[in-house]
């Protein structure tokens, strides 16, 4: 690794790096710095941006927050059909903007209020957001100002959230060259080089480290930290987006103000806020020592030491953390079972058996199955009503179909289902739990997928999507029920479907990338491999795929390159291989030729095709000996019939000119 390069502030006016990472002592002067640096750049005709990533002074998106605060004006007068398609994700970052843009076809699990949410999303389905962001601004760059670059000072960026880090990266390795942009990083002395491996990234990059006068930033007073707190609470009120938009000032406020009792408040809606939105890193960050706060200045509120425990136990689970949220379950939660109501403790009791039976590697099925029975147990003995006892007795059985999914006992995970389905549509208002009863269909078809029975996994899985039509991934696995079927045209549709209904992902490009190319459009194939690994290099499915696009379409540099690429991820892909050896025979480098040949039988030894290739390549080489062999290798492997005659023909004629 590198050592840092230690220059003075003239010198460093003469490196130009896209990606500049400055170690120095945080506060005014480095600060200062950066802003010189940049006034510079403006000189030069640049675009500049200055922006603080301290998650705790700005916020979860903090430094991407102000970015887009600058653009989304002139986005507006001149683009504004960027802005609604990518409301979605603008909202989150900029909440303001939920006053002027229609969020358009939201899903059940974002409509589902608090005591409804039965779903969680998934950890790495909030990285969506920040890709559909980048796209924002690729959009909007190649149409307002494609040639003039830009320069970002993310100062504080050791201090950025999870989501406002990422977001950088993923620009910087996604853009950097299209959008003729150059990134200044600053962090605390000694973080640089760690930093600086965070950015996958070929281009120029420098670790710098700067030795800046002690500058401080000017302290606030306690009482006119308390003074401004006390006006922002007045006027946000209890109004959601705008106490997600003044959250940090909130928290910061409170903090300078010495009351910990209004810190605990902001910062647990940060905690249920943000886990709602499947932020979970960073909702943990607002979570992270939250229950002390909790049971020293709020003893006797029960109820919020309750919810800290139970969103603190999903961000965990989200981030497959089972060890250490078993240990909080079981050491903090259950202290407080005798004093919340009998349906909070079976939900913790069902959280637990999910950290046993699903998340825990490996997975306790028993465990898992016993808390459940035991909150069965306490569910059917309960005074609460009708509705609330099945709605909670049917989650509760579902966790078991989960288990005998698992174990392979399909139709008893079916029946669970069915039988939970129609208990909810018996005791329950049709308009209660919407969610619930689509996840209880499209479990019901995940089974059905897994045993083969396709056409009723349709079905099911067509049955969720009518109560909820809007859920991306719903269309995206309909599309792989469809591919299998080869009823192609059908697949592509739902992909594009579900392309349309969310922030971009990898998974969704790569299937659609598949389908494609079974239909033999190979363009549109490569197309949408491409995007699916703009978003994600290191698919191996989408290099591979492309790769034998590009093969079909006579493009052999670009297959190879696709090859060798899936080959840097997994050294054991025989077939990834094959295809690279084939490739290098037809460009004449019979030595690649052979080696791949040679690697590919080392791990596909009973492949017939790999020994009838080699022959080709031995003979080819003067080997003549050695490709009869394999000749012979290939006959005794049983190869399939169109493959007999030929290789029975070609070992003769070897022979015959052997003797």
């Amino acid at each position: 690794m590198a050592a840092p390069v230690y220059v003075t502030h003239d010198s460093l006016t003469e490196l130009s790096p896209q990606l500049l990472i400055v170690e120095a002592r945080g506060g005014l002067a480095r600060s200062e710095w950066f802003k010189q640096r940049l006034q510079e750049a403006a000189e030069r005709g640049e675009r500049t941006f200055y922006l603080s990533c301290d998650f705790d002074r700005v916020g979860l998106w903090a430094g991407v927050k102000q970015l887009f605060a600058a653009l989304v004006p002139e986005i507006k007068a001149q683009r504004p059909d960027l802005l609604d398609r990518h409301a979605v994700e603008l909202v989150q970052v900029l909440p303001q903007l939920r006053r002027s843009l229609e969020v358009r076809s939201p899903s059940l699990t974002d409509l589902a209020t608090d005591e409804e949410k039965v779903r969680n999303y998934a950890a790495d389905r909030a990285f969506r957001a920040l890709q559909g962001l980048i796209d924002l601004l690729d959009s909007w760059r190649s149409y307002a100002s494609p040639d003039v670059a830009w320069t970002i000072a993310c100062d504080d960026y050791d201090s950025a959230g999870t989501m406002s880090s990422r977001f950088f990266q993923e620009l910087f390795r996604r853009r950097a060259e299209r959008l003729k942009l150059r990134l200044l990083i600053g962090v605390a002395p000694g973080r640089g080089e760690q930093t600086r491996s965070l950015f996958r990234t070929l281009l120029p990059a420098r670790t710098t480290s700067l030795l800046l006068p002690e500058k401080a930033m000017p302290e606030m007073q306690a009482g006119d930290a308390a003074r401004l707190a006390a006006e922002i609470e007045s006027r946000v009120g209890n109004d959601r987006i705008e106490i997600q938009d003044n959250l940090a000032d909130l928290i910061t406020l409170s903090t300078l103000a010495g009351r910990p009792d209004r810190v605990l408040r902001w910062r647990y809606f940060g905690l249920t806020f943000y886990c709602n939105l499947g932020y979970y890193a960073d909702a943990f960050r607002y979570g992270d020592g939250l229950l002390a706060m909790a049971y020293e200045h709020a003893p006797k509120d029960v109820r919020l030491q309750w919810w800290v425990i139970i969103k603190t136990l999903h961000a965990l689970t989200a981030l497959g953390n089972a060890s250490a949220a078993i240990r909080i379950a079981e050491e903090e939660a259950l202290k407080l079972v005798p004093q919340v109501t009998p349906l909070w403790n079976a939900q913790l009791l069902y959280l637990i058996a999910m950290l046993y039976a699903r998340i825990q590697q490996p997975r306790d099925f028993k465990k898992g199955e016993e808390l459940l029975d035991q909150g069965l147990v306490i569910l059917q003995q309960a005074d609460i009503p009708e509705g609330e006892r099945y709605f909670a007795m049917v989650f509760n059985r579902n966790g078991v179909a989960m288990i005998r999914s698992f174990q392979a006992r399909h139709e008893e995970a079916m029946e669970l289902c069915r039988s939970g389905i129609a208990d909810l549509n018996a005791h329950l208002d049709p308009g209660k739990h919407r969610l619930h009863r689509s996840i209880l269909q499209y479990n019901i078809a995940q089974v059905c997928t897994a045993t083969g029975a396709y056409e009723d996994a349709i079905r099911n899985l067509s049955a969720a999507m009518a109560m909820d039509p809007n859920y991306s991934e719903y269309y995206n696995e309909r599309g792989n029920i469809f591919v299998r079927l080869g009823r192609l045209d059908e697949a592509r549709a739902d992909y594009l479907k579900a392309v349309e209904l969310s922030p971009p992902y990898f998974e969704v490009f790569t299937n659609l990338g598949q389908c494609y190319r079974r239909m033999g459009a190979m363009s549109e194939a490569i197309e949408s491999y491409s995007r699916a690994l703009d978003l994600e290099p290191d698919h191996v499915l989408a290099l591979l795929g492309r790769g034998k696009a590009h093969e079909e379409l006579n493009q052999t540099d670009q297959a190879i390159a696709d090859y060798t690429a899936a080959l840097a991820q997994d050294a054991a892909l025989w077939d990834a291989l094959a295809s690279r050896g084939g490739l290098y025979y037809q460009a004449g480098n019979l030595a690649a030729s052979l080696a791949d040949f040679d690697r590919a039988i080392v791990l596909a030894s009973k492949n017939a095709d790999l020994y009838q290739n080699r022959a080709t390549v031995l003979f080819d080489l003067g080997r003549n000996a050695d490709a009869i062999a394999d000749l012979k290798t290939a006959l005794a492997l049983s190869p399939p019939e169109e493959d007999l005659a030929a290789i029975q023909a070609r070992l003769q004629a070897a022979l015959g000119a052997v003797a």
